[in-house]
């Protein structure tokens, strides 16, 4: 794995670039973003690729756990990826509501991700 850190519009954001899955669980959410935060950033991007496929099963818990994370911690998340394959009612759901509020957001593009963290604070 590797994080990569921008500034957008003087905020700095960690852009996670690996192949793997890096997030399991709430630990490994925790332990990223208080890496990331340690290192100056206050927004994170990573691929819809870098979560378990638990995080998109809303019955595991795994994905309102690792929200649980970030909004404790103050910390903001754009994860990139296609979702138009998902059917989930509760997942769309779920998606629509986390972009509204926007600790958690779900992106299309790098570019998307960037653009929005760096708008909002």
């Amino acid at each position: 794995m590797k994080i990569e850190y921008i500034e957008v519009n003087g905020q700095t954001i960690a852009e996670i670039v690996s192949d793997d899955i890096i997030i399991h669980n709430a630990q490994d959410a925790l332990e990223l973003l208080v890496n990331c935060g340690y290192n100056g950033a206050s927004a994170l991007i990573m691929q819809a690729s870098n979560l378990t496929p638990d995080f998109f099963e809303l019955r595991t818990g795994v994905a309102g756990e690792v929200l649980q994370k970030f909004s404790t911690y103050r910390m903001r998340m754009a994860i990139v990826g296609d979702y138009t394959s998902f059917s989930s009612k509760s997942l769309k759901d779920f998606i629509f509501e986390s972009n509204r509020a926007g600790r958690i957001i779900f992106v299309s593009s790098g570019a998307e991700a960037r653009k929005a963290l760096s708008e909002k604070g």
